[in-house]
């Protein structure tokens, strides 16, 4: 995967994820990138600065959530533009939320049930987990919630 800056012809930035940048390119020109600010289709790449790897003895930062590859299409037409607002406002809110959390990768489980049963302080975190482990964390008591809007995994982020 790989995120890239964009701008439309009205001047709004955003990010974007894709497969490749072939697939950005395949997708612009059918029409599938679009503004989620304005809905425009005239989006280009917006001058973007060189990711740099981290020296091995720094600390890493929480990973910045980011936005998943938009499209406004469903079966049988576009998106009502109330449901792309409130879309668009989920995805704001969540990535406000995450910024104080700490992603904990597959040991979410684990994490969660030691801060539940008083073995860790209580801190917000995120993670892996699978169907199964979230249902056995329900029926413990442990509070958990999916995530609405996928997020890169901070390994994973370009």
């Amino acid at each position: 995967m790989i995120v890239f800056d964009l701008s439309c012809d009205s001047g709004h930035a955003f990010e974007a994820w894709f497969r490749s940048s072939s697939a950005f390119a395949d997708q612009q020109a059918r029409g599938l990138v679009e503004c989620p600010h304005c809905g425009s289709a005239q989006v280009a790449k917006a001058p973007m600065a060189p990711s740099v790897g981290r020296k091995g003895n720094q600390q890493v930062a929480p990973a910045k959530p980011s936005a998943p590859e938009k499209t406004d299409k469903v079966a049988g037409g576009d998106l009502p533009a109330e449901v792309k607002d409130a879309l668009g406002k989920l995805a704001e809110a969540q990535a406000k939320a995450l910024k104080s959390s700490t992603y904990v990768g597959k040991k979410f489980a684990d994490e969660s049930r030691a801060m539940h049963y008083g073995e860790k302080d209580a801190a917000p975190i995120h993670g892996e987990a699978s169907l199964a482990d979230a249902k056995e964390l329900l029926e413990e008591g442990v509070t958990v919630a999916p995530l609405l809007v996928p997020v890169a995994k901070p390994d994973e982020v370009n």
